[in-house]
């Protein structure tokens, strides 16, 4: 059970990524790179990378 509770939460961690970013280049194209929503997006896109390089490494 711990194995698929596990991979339940890898899975929703990929998935909040792929949503960040894809939220991440609609704003950045409407806004511009350095527009503040853009760079907020930005770091909230490095804290789910950040966990997820932490989750790979248990």
């Amino acid at each position: 059970m711990r194995r698929a509770k596990k991979m339940m939460q890898k899975f929703i961690l990929l998935k909040q990524i792929k949503y960040k970013k894809k939220l991440m280049y609609v704003k950045a194209k409407e806004f511009g790179f350095t527009h503040p929503s853009v760079v907020s997006c930005s770091q909230e896109l490095d804290s789910l990378l950040n966990k997820y390089q932490k989750f790979e490494l248990k």
